[in-house]
């Protein structure tokens, strides 16, 4: 974050949240980017239609997109950096002035003392905990990346509030009673919420589903910024709503809409029967709630 300068081609491993977000914004700083995945996709754990529409937007604003990379190396080359790919298509390796690395992170646990009060943790280094973020130490609680249930700053946040309300409050409150949320920072944002499409087939349940372009949404139109789409899931039975996603202008603001209603245990009809203000994305989510049908 100290970086001062503008790299002339900035090679970035790893294409997900992190690398797309630095991708983009250097890229409108000037840069020419090239982004190595090791994955067939982008973003791998998102579902595959957001995946391939983040990888459309990208490659609009001409970012080159390499997927595939099953081996990946670094070597020095005169003045640049030769990143090699061994990729399916294209040429072996990439010829960059810098490197960004953005394939995850690990706890650095290690030098805590950890072992020397006994608090236990798994093979990766994250603090072991249980439904009420407590470690294997009585009076021992860990909150935030080092415990791995989550690794945002939103939900470091929802660990204090956990915690500090279960001791200083006397409630009941549980990790597992939260719904996994998220978002994308490209421009347009993606937010997410609840099940991917993958997990709801898991499942087995059955269930209901719309997906419809942001190019239908007014205000999407009045911006001039009608790229992505809205989607949402429904269980067929309860009528809650199992998973939102909306990339496109607002998704990261929007997507709390249907959030709430998913902690609510409400149904989507909920949504679908309340008016909202016009020009606005939420003023959408009626009619795209109107138009479930059976889950593919």
């Amino acid at each position: 974050m100290d970086v001062d300068f503008l790299p002339e081609h900035l090679v970035i491993v790893g294409g997900s949240y992190i690398g797309l977000e630095f991708g983009q914004m250097y890229r409108r700083f000037g840069s020419e980017i090239t982004i190595v995945e090791m994955g067939s996709r982008l973003i791998g754990r998102e579902d595959e239609d957001i995946s391939e529409a983040v990888r459309q937007i990208l490659g609009a604003e001409g970012i080159q997109i390499r997927l595939n990379a099953k081996c990946i190396s670094l070597a020095k080359r005169d003045s640049r950096i030769a990143v090699g790919i061994g990729c399916e298509e294209g040429p072996p390796e990439v010829l960059g002035t810098h490197v960004l690395l953005a394939v995850g992170r690990t706890p650095n646990t290690h030098d805590l003392g950890l072992d020397r009060a006994g608090v236990a943790t798994d093979e990766r280094g994250y603090i072991i905990v249980d439904d009420q973020l407590q470690t294997n130490v009585p009076g021992v609680w860990a909150l935030g990346d080092c415990n791995g249930r989550g690794a945002f700053t939103h939900t470091s946040y929802n660990d204090y509030e956990i915690v500090a309300d279960n001791l200083l409050n006397g409630d009941h409150r549980r990790v597992s009673d939260r719904i996994q949320t998220y978002a994308l920072f490209t421009d347009p944002p993606l937010g997410r919420c609840g099940m991917t499409d993958a997990e709801i087939r898991k499942s087995g349940r059955a269930a209901l589903a719309t997906k419809h372009p942001m190019s239908r949404v007014s205000r999407a139109v009045e911006k001039g910024e009608t790229q992505g789409f809205i989607k949402v899931a429904v269980d067929a039975d309860t009528k809650q709503i199992l998973s939102a996603a909306i990339l496109g202008t607002g998704g990261d603001e929007v997507v709390h809409v249907l959030l709430d209603v998913m902690y609510a245990k409400a149904p989507y009809t909920v949504v679908q029967r309340a008016m909202h203000i016009h020009p606005t994305v939420a003023e959408f989510l009626p009619t795209v709630l109107s138009k479930l049908e059976p889950f593919a």
